[in-house]
């Protein structure tokens, strides 16, 4: 059976778009299209009640979450090595997507979706004016990050899923609600991206969603 992958464009299911066009898995990519709210569709919500992207459909077995759907992504193809098998780089492979799941995109959110946090204009506001430092904090901690790195990726000399998770920060960094310069204010970062996008499948992925490559 074909998987069907559930994507809105520029979204963080951009992290399991392009892992499952790097797996060689036969995939139908479905956009999503949030400007429609289809994420909140009766027909939608009965693939994924939470109403988010991405979700995977697998011959009725429905994964979501990204760090769910690229460990999965992975299992399915084993071959295309996109998870360490080592113990050490298993560990960072897991920390990196744990750490764009529950902090980097966290913190994005805050500025993004501040209604997620609070109800009044004058609370939303000082959710968004925290948001915007902690962001900063977080990716200049991602930087710092990079910068010490003394391999190509993050997980070490192999691509793996947790490569083009990282990917989606950095658009999202340059796009407009944050507004950074990712190359001169985050080098390594930018670096880590272009390396990213030479890869044909993080290409076609791209194009697909229509984001401008690094």
């Amino acid at each position: 059976m074909t998987l069907t992958l559930f994507y809105s464009p520029g979204a963080c299911s951009l992290a399991s778009h392009i892992a499952i066009e790097e797996s060689g898995l036969a995939f139908e990519p479905r956009r999503v299209d949030f400007a429609k709210t289809e994420q909140r569709s009766p027909d939608y919500l009965k693939i994924n009640p939470k109403g988010r992207v991405p979700a995977l459909a697998d011959d009725g077995f429905v994964v979501t979450e990204n760090p769910a759907i690229l460990r999965y992504i992975a299992r399915k193809a084993p071959e295309a090595g996109l998870w360490p098998e080592e113990a050490r780089a298993d560990a960072v492979c897991a920390e990196w997507c744990a750490w764009c799941s529950s902090g980097i995109h966290v913190a994005y959110a805050h500025i993004r979706r501040p209604e997620r946090y609070a109800t009044s204009e004058a609370a939303k506001a000082e959710v968004v004016e925290k948001g915007r430092a902690s962001a900063r904090e977080i990716w200049e901690q991602v930087e710092k990050k990079l910068a010490a790195l003394s391999t190509p990726w993050l997980a070490g000399e192999r691509y793996s899923v947790a490569d083009p998770y990282l990917l989606v920060f950095w658009t999202w960094g340059r796009g407009p609600t944050l507004g950074y310069d990712m190359a001169r204010d985050f080098p390594a970062w930018t670096a880590h991206a272009r390396r990213l996008g030479e890869r044909p499948a993080v290409r076609r992925t791209l194009e697909r969603e229509g984001i401008a490559l690094p």
